[in-house]
């Protein structure tokens, strides 16, 4: 169908549901389409993954190590670079940090490659071995299309904010079956305010993709667990003591994470050199520890599903390690240390994937090592080592993401494990606590945290981060220049809509500005037309703002400084005009009106 065909489609198909749907049916099927179209992506990325995971090491040999763990990740980040740099064309790393930056920043839009570039991306890095995760790119991938089909029926920014989260929620629920922990995956980490509004169309979202994931892949969950052992009340010590180990691990996940960013990005004019360093660096970590390849998932079934040393000590297959089950515990902890390097470097690298598998994996290796350390020096009393391992992926989830409610709910439905749900619970609660002394925001979020573009559910502070700053400058203004006599001030004042006039030398950079209720002891006064000029009249600004501030220091501003009119520069520190504080307050009071609405 050509273009303008499909926007004569579409806009006969809006004109039709205008007259025969009502605004909040027509919201719920876009959902239910929204939830289908997510279980699609999801299984398609698995599928993608999968077969050509079967298809470079099917055919390993498992008492040994293999050297084509040197060459595959490389040419993984390779191929992703070359299609990220060729034919997207386009950044789509940090998938769920692009969605919290469309939701504050681009009114919820997010571009239509989005729809399928990362799915195509991030199934090449994974195939090949890169040490990341396919939910971010597929949570990205469901906002998108939530995103797309918003704009394409030109819905409202409210409207787009909630098929956004519908998709981000669907993804969730598709990939893992999992409907409720896409539920409050929306609610703490996307930070979506969950209102009777919202509620019906997010549910319908994550039921539709977790029946549709069902259909498609059957009922097999992604981890399996049976639990043997029974949780007593006599392990709440090494429950709570777990949590605390967690949130150590998280924050240690979120400090080496970002300082590996750090690093990548100071090459950023320089992708070979970064592919270089990334791909050898995950190649030899690859190589000397297999378990890094890929998502993970794997060793996390033999660990979560292992009875003694000789079921666990399977996940030193394929590495130097291979039949030495006396070295099972340094290999997990070498694991654990080493997993945030390998993913670092597969992103930093050029390679696509998200951090939230990695989480699960570190949580799971977490949980395992802890357990195996108390139960060897019999710190208390013994404790299931796959209790505790499953335990720890909520865990380290809970405090990488901030979000203790998507750990306990995700980990619970995802492996049946709802009789751990109070031991869930309390490991969940002291990650989130301890992590939060050290990092206030989420791994996600801490990038645009310190920008001041992050979204949260308070109301003031969410509504001052989606009010854009260029929407409510006043450029029409009266200027003079530093020589204009008084007589031509009046002139431009009688003009004037506004009780400022700025002085601007001939460059367009403000030199100061004349008060007029400053000036009205000479304004009525002849005499002195031709006596007084405006650089003689002007004063200092109360203070001085640039387009590039966030709304929340604007706001601070104005209340510091009592103004009633602060001028804007831009980055050339030419002047774009005025905001009134009368106009951003009428502008905050009808965006609160807005947000709340249900």
């Amino acid at each position: 169908m050509k273009p303008q065909s499909l926007v004569r489609f579409i806009s006969r198909v809006d004109t039709w549901r205008a007259t025969h749907v009502s605004e909040r049916m027509f919201v719920l099927m876009l959902a239910f389409l929204v939830g289908f179209l997510s279980a699609v992506a999801a299984y398609v990325l698995h599928l993608l993954i999968n077969q050509i995971v079967a298809f470079l090491t099917g055919n390993f040999n498992a008492g040994s190590f293999n050297l084509l763990y040197l060459v595959y990740p490389v040419v993984g980040i390779l191929l992703t670079m070359l299609f990220v740099r060729y034919v997207v064309k386009d950044n789509i790393s940090h998938g769920i940090t692009r969605i919290l930056y469309a939701i504050s920043q681009n009114r919820s839009r997010l571009k239509a490659h989005n729809t399928w570039s990362s799915v195509v991306a991030s199934a090449i890095t994974i195939g090949f071995g890169g040490s990341v995760g396919a939910e971010a790119p597929i949570v990205l991938t469901g906002s998108a299309i939530g995103s797309n089909l918003g704009k394409l029926f030109r819905l409202d920014s409210r409207t787009l904010l909630l098929l956004v989260g519908c998709g981000a929620a669907g993804a969730i629920a598709g990939i893992f079956k999992a409907p409720i922990a896409g539920l409050v995956f929306t609610l703490e980490v996307l930070m979506i305010d969950l209102t009777m509004a919202s509620l019906m169309p997010i549910l319908v979202s994550c039921v539709t993709a977790t029946c549709f994931t069902y259909i498609f892949s059957g009922d097999a969950a992604l981890f399996t667990f049976h639990l043997d052992d029974s949780w007593t009340v006599e392990r709440i010590p090494a429950c709570v003591l777990l949590g605390v180990f967690c949130g150590l691990v998280s924050l240690y996940f979120i400090r080496a994470m970002s300082s590996c960013e750090y690093m990548f990005a100071r090459l950023k004019n320089h992708p070979y050199v970064k592919l270089a360093i990334g791909g050898s660096l995950l190649s030899l970590l690859i190589f000397l520890f297999p378990s890094l390849f890929g998502e993970g998932y794997n060793s996390i079934n033999l660990l979560l599903n292992g009875r003694d040393e000789s079921d666990w000590s399977q996940i030193l297959n394929n590495s130097l390690f291979a039949g030495q089950e006396n070295l099972l515990v340094i290999y997990v902890g070498l694991v654990l240390l080493t997993k945030v390097f390998a993913t670092s470097a597969t992103n930093g690298g050029g390679g696509c994937g998200g951090t939230f598998a990695p989480s699960l994996f570190i949580g799971c290796f977490s949980g395992f090592f802890f357990s195996r350390l108390w139960n060897i020096y019999q710190l208390g009393i013994h404790v299931p080592e796959k209790n505790f391992a499953l335990m720890g992926m909520a865990g380290v989830m809970s405090g990488v993401m901030h979000a203790p409610l998507t750990g306990i709910f995700l980990i619970a439905e995802l492996t049946g494990g709802y009789s751990l749900f109070l031991p869930l619970m309390i490991v969940s609660v002291c990650s989130y606590l301890t992590i939060n002394i050290f990092e206030p925001h989420s791994i996600y979020a801490t990038r645009l945290a310190r920008e001041g573009k992050l979204i949260t559910h308070h109301t003031d502070h969410a509504v001052l981060t989606l009010m854009q700053l260029d929407s409510v400058i006043d450029r029409d203004y009266m200027s003079v220049g530093p020589d204009t006599e008084l007589a031509g001030i009046v002139r431009k004042i009688s003009s004037s809509k506004g009780s400022v006039i700025p002085v601007l030398d001939a460059a367009g950079c403000l030199l100061g500005e004349i008060s007029i209720k400053n000036i009205r002891h000479v304004v009525f006064r002849i005499e002195l037309y031709h006596h007084f000029t405006a650089s003689q009249l002007m004063q200092e600004p109360s203070a001085i703002l640039t387009d590039s501030l966030p709304m929340t220091i604007v706001m601070r501003t104005f209340d510091d400084t009592h103004a009633d009119y602060l001028p804007v520069l831009d980055a050339d520190g030419h002047l774009k005009g005025y905001l009134s504080r009368d106009h951003v307050l009428t502008q905050y009071r009808k965006m609160v009106a807005d947000m709340s609405e249900d």
